[in-house]
């Protein structure tokens, strides 16, 4: 069936699409509707249906005969290390970990936090909580103690899950002193904590509160899964707010498992038995989609990687990784690939390996450039698909479906709303922008099944972050258009459009620009203070590893490339060359910061930040090339 028929149908009827797509999940008591709009716009969905995440992700392929599939597999460079667990295991290990949890007092509706490296214990610490109708809140392992206790504090878990340490590739990152230090400034504490004791380090457990991974499940009787209703929250995930405070995504379990598995097939691709990796980590939300559950509900082996796109050995790894576990569909963040680039510009090393099981490559996380895509698609000669999609919606807002149809690629746009997304570009007043005109980019309400359907203890800030402006409407943020065949262009986020004497301009388009310089392999547009003409745009330009060229050079080039391609309108007169962006650990540059720096503001330094210390090396080459004021 094609994609316009399949939207078609969804669009037609959506209660018929969904509660047939629900057919593909397993229930305790079936759900009766699809959607629930009583509350709306709060709506709900599956809400009288009963049912258990860990029951479909990971029991139900061992009844059916399928217990000796490899559900997980653990590729380590930095540990140097590799292990596969399958499905039977997997079963035996979630149900003695959620029997040890429930031994110790947890049970449906708590909050369980989990700060984990990306080990196989994350995924067994976020399944047997679905076990048992807990509710889990991964906070990325290694961050910071009081940004730490901020998230204690919102969701107040009964116990916390944790590892004594993370392995980066020069270093070790003691993650106890951090979590011991987070108890200690939150307000709430915990009734215990499980400590998974990683070889590289051994944490000193406090007596009374800390238990061992392994010990405490020794002689527990192994749980049962525990069904919950469609509407019972499967997990709390914190994503950075505008006001500093972190905003507490809720998935709800039913709607996750229907969504999560419709995905699967229709737009990745994959069934059960084909391997799948996210490049990700368990910290973001596409580690909760992507490498736990939407992988394990359609019964695929997930890929588990702890190691970086470069360092760990080289620029080759992720093509290794492919090669060793023959993965037909590979998930990871255009940064990931721009640093791979950067080091192997002519991606060369691709030829090292057999890449013959690789049918698709996904990006998704940030704008995928053309000119990323563009090297994607000729070194590994297959399709490379972008596709948008938020914390919030849990899975693709738009995206190529594979599984459905692969249609025509259109460099610079991830292709077309995905079924359940009525996606419409609104001018400021709130009304529908001719194609091809940029506006705020909005979903008409009710968003579909796996979105997020409110924010955790804070319904006001959810209407008034995502409902309020354009009321009918969810709010993305970003802003974009759409052409004249329903391909959507994302090409900023709405605080990212800046007005350079009365034009509105996307930093997106200006950064494509730049990226078309051979000799840039990474770069950020942002809007800086003019006293002239309200905004100015620098550009921040990554040169290639091993360029000898002349930085005024390419600066006086790259001014030229944009002259040239958008105009004297864009004002484009000031680019520095940087060592590095300054970007958070799921590789999203931060521009704000960026903007602050440059019009010498004081700011405060991102909890997502990967490396403080970017910041500093960017105001200074700010300071000197005359760019920030002294």
């Amino acid at each position: 069936m094609a994609y316009d028929k399949v939207y078609a149908d969804w669009k037609a009827d959506p209660e018929a699409f969904w509660m047939n797509a629900a057919q593909q999940i397993d229930w305790t008591v079936p759900p009766t509707r699809a959607l629930d709009a009583t509350n709306a716009p709060l709506y709900e969905w599956f809400s009288d249906g009963m049912t258990n995440t860990c029951w479909n992700a990971v029991d139900r392929h061992v009844e059916a005969g399928r217990g000796a599939q490899l559900a997980i597999i653990h590729d380590s460079p930095v540990t140097r290390t590799k292990h596969a667990i399958t499905y039977a295991e997997l079963r035996n290990r979630v149900a003695s970990l959620a029997g040890a949890l429930r031994a110790k007092g947890v049970e449906k509706g708590d909050r369980v936090l989990i700060y984990m490296p990306m080990v196989p214990e994350a995924l067994e610490a976020m399944l047997a909580c679905s076990r048992l109708g807990a509710v889990h809140s991964v906070v990325f392992g290694g961050f910071a103690a009081n940004e730490l206790a901020v998230r204690i504090d919102d969701c107040k878990p009964k116990a916390i899950i944790a590892a004594s340490c993370g392995v980066e590739p020069s270093r070790v990152i003691h993650y106890k002193p951090l979590l011991d230090g987070a108890i200690e400034m939150a307000n709430h504490k915990p009734d215990f904590c499980v400590i998974f004791q990683r070889e590289q380090e051994v944490a000193k457990l406090i007596e009374g509160r800390d238990v061992n991974w392994h010990g405490f499940q020794y002689g527990v009787e192994p749980a049962e899964c525990v069904p919950v209703p469609g509407n019972h929250p499967a997990y709390i995930l914190y994503t950075s707010g505008t006001t500093g405070a972190p905003k507490g995504v809720v998935r709800h379990t039913g709607g996750q498992l229907v969504a999560l598995n419709w995905t699967m097939k229709n737009i990745y691709d994959v069934e059960a038995g084909d391997v799948f990796w996210a490049a990700s980590d368990v910290g973001w939300v596409v580690g909760h989609s992507y490498i736990c559950y939407g992988p394990l509900i359609a019964g695929c082996t997930t890929v588990v990687f702890e190691g970086k796109p470069v360092g760990t050995p080289d620029a080759g790894t992720f093509w290794r990784v492919i090669q060793e576990h023959k993965v037909k569909s590979f998930f990871t963040a255009p940064t990931a690939l721009r640093a791979i680039k950067r080091d192997d510009p002519q991606g060369k090393l691709v030829a090292d390996y057999n890449l013959s099981s690789l049918k698709a490559l996904f990006l998704a996380g940030e704008r995928a450039d053309p000119d990323t895509i563009k090297w994607a698609q000729a070194a590994l000669n297959i399709p490379v698909i972008d596709h948008w999609w938020q914390t919030e919606t849990g899975w693709a807002i738009a995206a190529n479906p594979l599984g459905i149809e692969a249609l025509p690629v259109k460099i610079g746009s991830p292709s077309v709303p995905m079924p359940g997304y009525d996606v419409q570009v609104l001018d400021e007043g709130g009304h529908p922008a001719p194609a091809g005109t940029l506006g705020a980019i909005t979903v008409k309400l009710p968003l579909p099944p796996g979105t997020l359907p409110t924010l955790w203890n804070a319904e006001d800030r959810f209407r008034k972050a995502y409902l309020t402006t354009y009321p009918g409407y969810y709010e993305t943020g970003d802003a974009g258009y759409i052409d004249e065949d329903g391909y959507l262009y994302i090409m900023a986020r709405t605080d990212d459009v800046i007005n350079v004497a009365g034009h509105r301009l996307s930093t997106g388009a200006m950064e494509e620009v730049l990226a078309g310089h051979p000799d840039v392999a990474e770069c950020a547009v942002v809007g800086i203070a003019d006293a002239l003409k309200g905004q100015s745009p620098l550009g921040l330009l990554c040169l290639n590893s091993g360029s000898n060229r002349n930085e005024a050079e390419v600066i006086a080039e790259c001014i030229k490339l944009m002259r040239n391609s958008i105009g004297p309108v864009a004002d484009f007169k000031r680019a520095v060359v940087v060592n590095r962006l300054p970007k958070t650990r799921s590789g999203k540059i931060l521009r704000a910061t960026i903007v602050k720096i440059a019009d010498n503001e004081p700011f405060k330094i991102p909890a997502t930040i990967e490396d403080p210390q970017v910041l500093e090396e960017i105001r200074k080459i700010l300071t000197e090339s005359g760019v920030s004021p002294r």
